[in-house]
């Protein structure tokens, strides 16, 4: 312990540790050594004082706008005060009845967030990433080259089986079906379209892996959702990136309990100064978010979770004896600005709030806070925040004058002693060094984070308390707070730096943050009011009553005693009968009757209720017409007067009024959140050795992914997200007219595998596999058509040829036989004779002839065996072809009447459908 007296102090002494904690923000231009421990701590105390302040700022109004949009009444907003920004309108709409103020709510704000929510799950997000670094980009010229030699290679190939086949290679030969194969066929047109649509590179393929890995892991889609319904309520959205030892997590952080700094120009907050998020956590809760990361006597710390009273100044009309004196401090500080009572202010709850605490009085809405408020709950306090640290540009010199260029940091020690040429220029720079160590030193920024746990008192902050729990800091996958392990690279620097929290306050350029609900809140503030008049305008209504003479009532009707001056049983009677009886005789109502005007009044106030009702539909009308959203939108009774084009008109220009909420955040925000997701992953995954991804895809098919986590080592990756209004439309008319066009070619599996498809690129992908099937289905069938009729021409010249030989033989035949015919004849005109004297007639000499020429009639008499056998087996070919194309035929009728029963079945379908709806 340090003791000092009055003296000691008055002369500067100083002691080591602060019970009383500061107000000022700590240095950030000093060196890694100063950064000490208490430097640290003192940066989340700080951050977290600024941060209390903002939330306070911002936490009614924030408040408020998540109860409208929940249909919760908050009747701070129907009391007249003077912070009522609302006052003017309440004054005017409840002057005539108080009684409106006992509200009931009734929906305009949470029927719009649903519908906008809604239309946003319908909406389709595409991620696609791309490799942008060197490397990538050479391993796809390098496979791309490849692509192209082989195709080269194979034309060649082709080329050169077609001239073998012109020299007489047959069809049957392998090399020349191996030539003609469809992967030799590949154009180059077809290559370049590959790589510049469908190549991924292994980068690229382990990036969609990991996000669908994610997106499963993390429920991706419900935080995107509440991340919308966030934007839409409050104009702001907060991801948070948490880094862990070998893991890391993405959260969704409630805009009301986050703060943050940024300059005015910068839109989105991982290039804030510094973010953060307030906590209230149980003491389990707490050891099993941060547990790994405390010692054991910061866990037993949390044995003393009991409400504290100890703050830095909590009780006021202490005079400066001494009792609050900070010891760190000069005694200067201690006695001048910022004075005593200005430290006791700033370090008391705000008391304006129910409870004192702002976080307290957030957390209550919550059902969980009931039962037992913030007792035995820590406040834990989640900061990151860009400190600088000190680089150096290194330029070094060798004797032998090389020249060496590089970036150290602070902890550089100059080896050789530099030397400089100043005979032309004093100063000593890079560009007149001779030999040695020169370094140019700058400061950039560094990313430091931490989290703070403690009692849930706003200004409880570096003090001791022996009696309860005293402050943990941790940092954020470590023990002690520090820079991150992790730094996410600038868009636009070598040297910038991201804080691991994305996110944007949407509308703050040159104004106020404004949301949705903020433009719709004065218009639902005053349907509350409106309505609830309404209500009570038909509770007191009395309608139709009768003005008469109690007196004039009988004391016995109807067989029953009814007593003197008897309203209910008169009214009983006027119930059951539609009747009134009366009597004025003297005998019953005593005295002579004065008022003998006996009338009917109408007290309706059906003037007031439909002014009322007028104003309703006003505020309902100007909410709508505020943000855009038309009746027809909401799907509200339209009149009659509205025609299908007017009302497509309206819808359409309604969605045009809206769509820069979905754009903000669809084609905005997500990008750089699925950006910082993906280069958290890849710093993860890559110091793992081998890098295993498995997921089930919303098929249910199992997937599974394999590469070297050394292979993500230096690498760049871009993401790119596109969301479109009308893809859940589009998609349905896709597949509606995939299922009935039954010409499409596609299978039983093709139109499953549409029906559950998600994508339009999906049922895309399976139209043009259909479409190629069919293509090469009609090729294939123009083909068969051209073979049967050239079959059958073939055919019929066969037949034709065959008569023509036939008819030549039979001629031939006739020739011959007129030829012996005529040698005949012309033997017997020498029958007298006898020429060569060989005492035999001529004519038997001619006829020997004749007969020797039966060799003659052998051959012809083969040539015709030939002949016929011949044409019996042409006639057995043209019988074969005909039985052939019979059977062709056969099938062909099977396979039409098989489509026109599937056409005339998908018909009936559609026609019963239609007699349905009609």
């Amino acid at each position: 312990m340090e003791i000092y007296n009055a003296m000691q102090i008055k002369a500067g002494a100083k002691v080591e540790y602060n019970k009383m904690g500061t107000l000022n923000q700590p240095i950030q231009f000093i060196s890694r050594d100063q950064k000490d421990k208490d430097w640290a701590n003192w940066n989340l105390d700080w951050i977290e004082w600024q941060g209390l302040r903002q939330v306070r700022r911002n936490a009614r109004r924030l408040l408020k706008n998540y109860k409208l949009a929940k249909g919760i009444i908050d009747r701070n907003d129907y009391i007249i005060e003077e912070d009522n920004e609302y006052a003017d309108m309440i004054d005017s709409l409840t002057k005539e009845d108080a009684s409106a103020l006992e509200l009931k709510f009734y929906p305009i704000v949470p029927n719009v967030i649903n519908t906008l929510v809604a239309e946003f799950a319908k909406r389709n997000s595409k991620v696609s990433f791309k490799g942008v670094d060197d490397r990538s980009y050479n391993e796809m010229m390098e496979l791309k080259r490849s692509e192209l030699e082989q195709t080269l290679l194979a034309d060649a190939e082709k080329q050169m089986m077609m001239t073998m086949q012109e020299m007489g290679v047959g069809e049957e030969d392998e090399q020349f079906q191996q030539a003609m194969q469809p992967e030799s066929l590949k154009s180059l047109p077809e290559i370049q379209s590959f790589f510049s649509k469908s190549y991924k590179s292994m980068i690229e393929q382990w990036a969609e892996h990991q996000l669908q890995v994610d997106t499963e892991r993390f429920r991706m889609d419900e935080l995107e959702e509440r991340g919308f319904r966030d934007m839409l309520i409050t104009d702001r959205e907060f991801w948070h990136f948490k880094m862990m030892e070998d893991d890391y997590n993405i959260e969704l952080w409630n805009p009301v309990l986050t703060f943050y700094h940024k300059s005015p120009e910068v839109r989105y907050m991982s290039d804030a100064s510094w973010v953060g998020k307030f906590d209230m956590m149980t003491v389990s809760d707490a050891i099993d978010a941060y547990g790994w990361l405390m010692t054991e006597e910061q866990l037993a710390t949390l044995e003393a979770i009991y409400p504290v009273r100890s703050a830095g100044y909590p009780i006021q009309g202490y005079q400066n004896d001494g009792t609050y004196y900070d010891g760190t401090k000069s005694h200067e500080w201690n006695t001048n600005m910022p004075s005593l009572g200005y430290r006791q202010f700033t370090s008391m709850w705000d008391n304006t709030l129910v409870g004192g605490d702002i976080v307290n009085w957030i957390m209550s809405e919550n059902e969980d806070f009931y039962d037992f408020g913030t007792i035995n709950l820590l406040r834990v306090t989640t900061v990151y925040w860009k400190s600088q640290r000190k680089v150096g540009h290194l330029t070094k010199i060798f004797d032998d004058g090389t020249v060496l260029q590089d970036i150290v940091t602070e902890d550089y020690k100059v080896v050789d002693k530099p030397v400089y040429n100043t005979r032309l220029v004093k100063n000593k720079t890079k560009d007149n060094l001779v030999f040695g160590d020169h370094v140019d030193w700058i400061w950039i920024n560094d990313v430091w984070g931490g989290v703070k746990i403690g009692p849930h008192h706003p200004s409880f902050w570096g003090t001791k308390n022996p009696g309860g729990i005293n402050p943990i800091y941790l940092g954020v996958n470590q023990n002690e707070v520090g820079p991150l392990k992790f730094q996410f690279k600038g868009d636009e620097s070598l040297y910038g730096c991201k804080l691991p929290v994305e996110g944007s306050v949407f509308s703050d350029r040159n104004t106020r943050s404004t949301s949705l609900v903020d433009m719709m809140k004065p218009f639902q503030i005053g349907y509350n009011i409106v309505n609830n008049q309404i209500a009570d305008i038909l509770v007191d209504e009395l309608g139709t009553v009768i003005l008469l003479d109690q007196n004039a009532l009988p004391r016995h009707s109807l067989g029953e005693d009814w007593g003197k001056n008897n309203l209910a049983k008169a009214y009983v009677a006027m119930k059951n009968f539609q009747m009134l009886p009366l009597d004025t005789s003297i005998t019953n109502t005593e005295n002579a009757l004065a008022f003998q005007h006996y009338q009917k009044l109408d007290l309706e106030q059906t003037n007031r209720l439909m002014s009322r009702i007028q104003l309703a539909q006003y505020f309902k009308g100007q909410a709508f017409e505020t943000i855009g959203i038309t009746a027809q939108r909401m799907g509200q009774q339209l009149g009659q007067t509205n025609t299908a084009t007017g009302i497509e008109q309206a819808v359409a220009g309604s969605y045009a009024q809206t769509e820069m909420y979905f754009i903000q955040h669809s084609d905005y925000l997500m990008p750089r959140v699925q950006q910082m997701r993906t280069d958290l992953a890849q710093y993860y995954n890559s110091t793992k050795p081998s890098l295993r991804l498995r997921y089930i895809t919303n098929t249910e098919e199992s997937k599974n992914f394999e590469m070297n986590g050394t292979e993500l080592l230096m690498r760049d990756i871009n993401v790119f997200c596109t969301t479109k209004a009308n893809h859940r439309a589009v998609l349905e008319q896709l597949k509606g007219l995939a299922l009935n066009n039954n010409t499409s070619g596609a299978s039983i599996f093709d139109l499953g595998n549409i029906i559950k498809s998600d994508s339009i690129a999906e049922v895309d992908s399976i139209l043009k596999e259909s479409d190629a099937k069919m293509q090469q289905q009609r090729q294939e069938q123009m083909q068969h058509e051209q073979q049967m009729q050239e079959q059958a021409l073939k055919a019929k010249q066969d037949e034709a040829r065959q008569k023509m030989e036939f008819e030549a033989a039979e001629n031939a035949k006739d020739r011959q036989a007129r030829i012996v015919e005529a040698e005949i004849k012309s033997a017997g005109y020498g029958s007298m004779q006898d020429i060569n004297e060989n005492k035999q007639s001529d004519y038997a000499d001619m006829l020997g002839q004749i007969q020797k020429t039966q060799q003659y009639q052998d051959s012809a008499g083969l040539q015709r065996e030939k002949e016929s056998n011949r044409m019996q087996e042409n006639s057995s070919k043209l019988q074969l072809e005909r039985e052939k194309l019979n059977v062709q035929k056969q099938i062909a009728d099977t396979q039409l009447a098989i489509a026109m029963e599937n056409k005339n079945k998908f018909d009936v379908k559609k026609n019963a459908n239609e007699k349905k709806k009609k």
